[in-house]
């Protein structure tokens, strides 16, 4: 069972605990409804969490609670619950085996059955007839037994805690008519549906293999991700000897040496060497990153130049490749309003399916039909009127989505997240950062003499100033010696000072109107001075993104600290509007002013500063390189140094609400077109098991059109 303390700004949270639980019985949304507000009124349990992808409930609880309470709590509710002994068991997957085993018995059956079917519809009778019959119950009995136990087990779980849920209907349905086929088979009838029967659980099969392998593609690609991460590394000791340490056992403050070909196990900074860094498996881009002493390296990163020394400061399940791999665990649960609705028609759906075929019975029995006329419309109605596309209608949707976005870099945190994006009608933007790559370049190296420039490179590789870490990567990268320098000091505040040949030289803050020059600093080489001025650049696709997204429709709005004369290049070069000298609370101002406006925003930062305007934003993004904080309150996390990935989003999560209301419409549309013919008795158990199963997969079918959505 994993369990561990949980850190809240709130006085009486402070104390929660975390626990997890395997749930294999977890099928749809009515099941995520029963789970989460079951539990919810539980006194001593703050909340409950459902990731029906993973078959687990995340349960936020006092610590006086203890795994067996709570471990009675969900089997109370009718759901089979285990404490998670081992996070890395994927229980998903089994189910999603058994599934397809029981979908291939019930294919195989169906269709042996179908060419019995044939002969009998082809005009076979008497004792012939009889035959094909008693044949087909003969593959049929077997079958049903074997295939329908994912429905069985489910409803049986219900009904022995006195509720229902999806399965219960489609159960009863199976039985019944199979029941009455032997019925009909014993008593030399005309008619026997064991091809409706078999034919039933091989539709509704397919439809829940479809909805477990699409849930499955997103857990694999977390562990695509997390495989990245290197078995262990060779540690420096204190003692300057070295030795292997498992990844697990990696902690922060020890140094690892990471030779050329080599992934890193953990987080860290480069303390010793210069390589390039493979980070494609984060940003997509094949282009290898130059890094140095002072550089921040991930987990799973590839060393491809040079050997490094790297200082480990996260490790294990804190470095950046396992925060992923849980935002990407959580994603396609979000409890939308989309979501809300279908549990909500979930959680009625199964009683008035019931009632709906009882009065049916009832009403062809006044009639005078008979109990065989009047047994088989209740069945046809139970079977044609299961609620399981409309269960299929936003999770199906979301997780298909989710993955498609992952897959090009963009982590989605909750599923819910998309129907906010898709509600935008404004966008903020922070700059430095977010506009920008937040990557001081110093400008006129070139004109400078070679001597100052081998100065320069020493000084700067003395200090992790951000600008003297540019300035040092941007004269390695060409190829710039350092110099000599004696009486090296680096003063708090101030700056660097050496002496270079015995003459006094310095990297410094500018003196005077420091505000006038934005990123610079003074570089002195005995009485000479030169002012180093430093440019922050555009993503690159910055000046291309901001004006499409305007055409698009939406506000665009760039809020930054910086002075206003310092935004104009900015502004000009993507067309939009910009205010400056904003303080974190101005922008969070900003952010509440538009939404009184009536718009809904969308706010993209990255630092610190921004924290409070992205947790105030109806949605809200952020880039990789962005502070914790600013992730943390951030709905969507994006890779790499293009901006496109904000424009990606917001035409996903479009696409992803018109999907989830065709959905709705087409489950719906089918009810409203279904029901009244079953009622009528127009529609056999076969066609009525033909019917409900197919509008089923079509709500998968249509859903599966979003793989595409991140383009």
């Amino acid at each position: 069972m994993a369990t561990q303390p949980l850190i809240d700004d709130a006085p009486a949270e402070a104390a929660l605990i975390e626990s997890q639980f395997v749930v294999p019985s977890l099928h749809c949304a009515g099941c995520i409804a029963k789970i989460e507000n079951g539990l919810a009124r539980i006194d001593g349990i703050a909340s409950a969490r459902v990731n029906m992808s993973a078959k687990r409930v995340t349960v936020r609880h006092d610590p006086a609670m203890e795994p067996p309470a709570l471990k009675a709590a969900i089997v109370a509710l009718g759901f089979d619950a285990e404490p998670l002994a081992d996070p890395g068991v994927d229980l998903a997957a089994a189910e999603g085996r058994a599934l397809l085993r029981a979908l291939a018995v019930a294919g195989f059956a169906a269709m042996n059955i179908m060419l019995l079917s044939v002969s009998v519809w082809s005009g076979a009778d008497g004792g012939t007839r009889q035959m094909f019959h008693w044949l087909s119950a003969l593959i049929a009995l077997p079958a049903i037994a074997y295939a329908g136990q994912p429905f069985f087990r489910s409803a049986w779980a219900a009904a022995r805690q006195g509720r229902t849920n999806m399965d219960v209907p489609i159960s009863i349905g199976v039985l019944l008519t199979t029941g009455m086929s032997l019925y009909e088979t014993a008593t030399g009838g005309a008619d026997a549906w064991f091809d409706g029967a078999v034919m039933l659980l091989f539709f509704l099969l397919a439809g829940r293999s479809l909805d477990a392998m699409m849930r499955g593609r997103a857990r694999a690609s977390v562990a695509a991700l997390l495989k990245h991460g290197a078995p262990g590394a060779l540690v420096l000791t204190d003692s300057g000897q070295s030795r292997w340490t498992a990844a697990a056992q990696l902690q922060p403050g020890m140094r690892m040496l990471v030779a050329a070909g080599e992934r890193l196990a953990a987080d860290g900074r480069v303390v010793e060497g210069a390589s390039g860094m493979d980070i494609a498996f984060l940003t997509g881009e094949s282009a290898p990153v130059r890094v140095g002493p002072g550089d921040v390296v991930q987990a799973g990163a590839l060393n491809v130049e040079a050997p490094i020394t790297v200082l480990v400061t996260a490790a294990g399940p804190d470095t950046v490749i396992a925060d992923i791999a849980r935002l990407m665990d959580e994603a396609g649960q979000g409890r939308s309003r989309h979501v809300r609705i279908a549990d909500r028609a979930a959680r009625y759906y199964a009683p008035a399916v019931h009632l709906t075929a009882a009065l049916a019975f009832a009403g062809w029995m006044m009639a005078g039909a008979g109990m065989h006329q009047a047994m088989l419309v209740a069945i046809a109605v139970l079977l044609i009127t299961c609620p399981c596309a409309l269960g299929l209608a936003v999770p199906a949707a979301q997780v298909v989505a989710c993955g498609a976005l992952m897959r090009r870099g963009i982590l989605v945190k909750d599923g819910s997240a998309l129907e906010r994006m898709a509600e935008v009608d404004s966008i903020v933007f922070d700059k430095t950062g977010t506009l920008t790559l937040g990557r001081p370049v110093p400008e006129g190296m070139d004109a400078m003499a070679r001597q100052d420039r081998a100065i320069l490179l020493a000084l700067a590789r003395a200090s992790r100033h951000p600008l003297s870490i540019a300035l040092r990567q941007a004269l390695e990268a060409h190829g710039v010696e350092a110099a000599r320098l004696d009486d090296l000091r680096d003063v708090p505040g101030e700056g660097l000072f050496a002496r270079h040949a015995g003459v006094a030289v310095s990297l410094a803050r500018p003196r005077g109107l420091v505000s006038l020059f934005g990123l610079a600093s003074e570089y002195r080489h005995g009485t000479e001075a030169h002012l180093l001025r430093f440019s922050d650049a555009l993503r690159r696709d910055a000046g291309e993104i901001l004006p499409a997204l305007q055409s698009a429709g939406y506000r665009i709005v760039i809020a930054s600290g910086d002075r206003p004369e310092a935004l104009g290049p900015v502004a000009r070069a993507t067309g939009a509007t910009a205010i400056g000298h904003l303080r974190p609370a101005d922008k969070l101002a900003l952010v509440e002013r538009m939404k009184r406006q009536g718009h809904r925003v969308l706010m993209v930062g990255d630092g610190l500063n921004d924290g409070p305007a992205l947790a105030a934003g109806h949605a809200s993004m952020a880039p990789a390189c962005a502070s914790d904080a600013s992730q943390l309150a951030a709905d969507v996390v994006f890779m790499g140094d293009v901006l496109a990935p904000v424009g990606i989003t917001l035409r996903a999560a479009r696409r992803t609400i018109h999907i989830v209301r065709q959905n709705f419409a087409l489950a719906i549309g089918y009810n409203i077109l279904a029901v009244p013919l079953a009622v009528a008795g127009k529609v056999t158990p076969l066609v009525a098991a033909v019917a409900m199963s197919l509008s089923s997969l079509i709500v998968v079918a249509n859903a599966l059109r979003l793989n595409g959505a991140a383009r």
